[in-house]
């Protein structure tokens, strides 16, 4: 399947890509798909069925909210997420779901919203929606949220892909090493060979602007995290910790590259708190790869903007383009799913992403970017997804600014260098993927066993 940069960053909300907007966008398409029927008036009950990890942490992690949301025909980056809380506090004082936002009918949470204990085969994130009349089952689908927003259908996965429909790209590659073979043949840097796949999509001027979009969007919820303060919800009472910080380093005075290496990385770690507790927050956010992982790429950008005098919107092209390349490689060949390898798939493929667009806009070979990856993904291995309640907030928020500042050592390492190394970036891919396979279910986005338990246990 050809995998798409704006497949890769969308504009959603928090706390989860997998546990929220994916939900969203899968109760959306149900109740489309009712209308487009012509079953949505025929319909008196709607059953939602949580299994796995959507289960475990769905509450944590607002997957019932996005399923409601959902199924009152709101999508995940349209939404305005102020409306949210008054909608859902409606909708459980009045016990009416107002179906693809026309059609009313009763809804009671305890007996409407199922979390089970079992799992589905295909994937830890799975759900089954049910719309039922008088009569019995009117209309019934499953879903699997696979990582990063992204929804497969059961009926997708037991008929073949239609291969009439498959986008055909000028350089299709399914490994870091055919990535290389054809940058080197065509004399491509990795950021101009998206851009020439992105333009099976779609004109380059369109391409642009999306990105450009994206990036607005990234922008305005640095700026948000910078701006709002008080306590996450959830429960467990985490400060917002951004907007203090960064009133701390404006301060301070001075606060650019040049100064010291503390100083710089108090910036990028500030960036990347901001961008999480908007998210832990359910803010409006990009997936980049996913929501847990969503502040990496976004403080290393951003600080790379804010203090490089040069920097332009075709370095804001180029990198998320040379991200992009790295998640395509990491979700064709691993995962990107907290649920299905543990964080070393979130925030692992966030870092390796971050690396090779900040090497992309240095002026990093193609075998320097890959190095540079190969690092940032290398040094996340075995990362477990144990996050306390079940909330997108502790260890996460601060692993993310964690990881953006790893993300940046590794593109240094890598240009001192000529590209020559010793592990390749797809057998780090690998064995993030074989890693994710041993993991044991309880540190996969559970909540069961790591942080989770010792937080409790305290």
């Amino acid at each position: 399947m050809a995998i798409s940069v704006f497949d890769l960053f969308k504009i959603g909300i928090g706390p989860s890509s997998s546990h929220t907007v994916g939900p969203m966008r899968a109760a959306a398409s149900f109740a489309q798909a009712l209308r487009e029927q012509g079953l949505l008036t025929q319909v008196q009950r709607i059953e939602v069925r949580l299994y796995g990890s959507l289960s475990a942490t769905g509450v944590g992690h607002a997957t019932d909210r996005a399923c409601l949301l959902g199924l009152m025909g709101q999508w995940p980056d349209r939404i305005d997420p102020a409306t949210i809380e008054p909608r859902i506090h409606q909708l459980l004082q009045e016990q009416c779901l107002m179906l693809d936002g026309s059609h009313p009918l009763t809804f009671q949470y305890a007996r409407d919203m199922l979390l089970l204990d079992e799992s589905l085969p295909y994937h830890p994130n799975a759900m089954t929606l049910q719309a039922m009349d008088g009569q019995g089952s009117l209309f019934q689908q499953t879903y699997y949220s696979i990582g990063g927003g992204f929804i497969v259908e059961q009926g997708e996965l037991d008929a073949p892909q239609a291969e009439a429909n498959a986008v055909h790209l000028p350089y299709e590659f399914s490994s870091g090493a055919e990535l290389l073979a054809l940058c080197k043949a065509n004399q491509l840097s990795v950021a101009q060979l998206m851009l020439a796949n992105e333009c099976a999509w779609r004109p380059e001027t369109e391409v642009r602007e999306g990105l450009l979009r994206i990036w607005a969007a990234m922008r305005e919820c640095v700026d948000n995290g910078l701006r709002n303060e008080g306590i996450l919800p959830g429960g467990l009472n985490v400060k917002r910790r951004a907007a203090r910080l960064h009133r701390s380093l404006q301060e301070a005075g001075q606060p650019n590259v040049i100064g010291s290496t503390l100083s710089a990385m108090e910036w990028v770690n500030l960036f990347a708190l901001a961008v999480n507790e908007e998210n832990a927050a359910g803010g409006r956010m990009v997936t980049a790869p996913t929501n847990g992982a969503a502040g990496i790429i976004p403080a290393v950008l951003h600080y790379y903007m804010k203090f490089n005098p040069s920097a332009c919107d075709d370095d804001v092209v180029a990198f998320l383009l040379a991200a992009a390349a790295v998640g395509i490689l990491c979700k064709k060949n691993a995962s990107i799913s907290g649920a299905e390898v543990g964080c070393q798939g979130e925030v692992g493929s966030a870092c390796s992403m971050a690396a090779a667009g900040l090497a992309e806009v240095l002026g990093a070979t193609p075998p320097q970017l890959e190095n540079a990856a190969e690092i940032a993904l290398e040094h996340n291995l075995g990362l477990t997804c144990d996050p306390v309640g079940g909330l997108v907030q502790v260890p996460c928020i601060e692993r993310n600014a964690i990881a953006a500042v790893k993300a940046i050592n590794a593109v240094q390492m890598a240009l001192r260098g000529d590209g020559e190394h010793f592990i390749s970036l797809d057998r780090v891919i690998r064995t993030l993927r074989d890693t994710g396979a041993d993991m044991h279910a309880n540190y996969k986005e559970t909540s069961r066993g790591g942080l989770a338990v010792a937080f409790v246990e305290c």
